[in-house]
């Protein structure tokens, strides 16, 4: 999943780049069509790394997101499940990274395996690639299973 994002990436930004140099306005839309391909490209396999979650229940209510740091190149971001059950919890959390004006930057998908019963549990996602501002971190979905 990462190789296929990192070059959907990788593409999107060498072509905007060389259609951006040419001062066209087609070329820029075109370049601008690209990111956004390779933007959803990103979405649909967030979603479809948590579509194969089998048995989950959702569990939005367990999980927060903390405040977004950087480390070195990446945007992290500090994940908590709290698992309100008699028994121990998995959890399979898509955390969305969005700019100031709500906008979609990036998604991954994070595991938090072995929570305790009545305990929490912190894991930290980690955008696949380097984002631009001060990012917030949102749970777009969390499973527990």
């Amino acid at each position: 999943m990462r190789r296929t994002t990192a070059a959907a990436l990788s593409l999107a930004a060498g072509t905007a780049l060389t259609l951006g140099l040419t001062g066209c306005d087609t070329a820029k839309d075109t370049a601008g069509d690209i990111f956004s391909s390779a933007t959803a490209a990103v979405a649909s396999a967030a979603e479809q790394k948590m579509n194969e979650v089998k048995d989950g229940v959702n569990a939005a209510g367990d999980v927060s997101a903390g405040p977004t740091a950087t480390d070195g190149d990446r945007t992290v971001a500090p994940i908590t499940a709290a698992n309100p059950k008699d028994a121990a919890a998995d959890y399979t959390i898509m955390v969305t990274f969005r700019d100031a004006d709500g906008n979609f930057l990036d998604s991954v998908v994070l595991n938090i395996d072995g929570v305790p019963p009545g305990q929490s549990k912190t894991g930290t996602a980690r955008s696949n690639r380097s984002l631009s501002g001060q990012p917030e971190a949102e749970i777009t979905q969390a499973l527990r299973h």
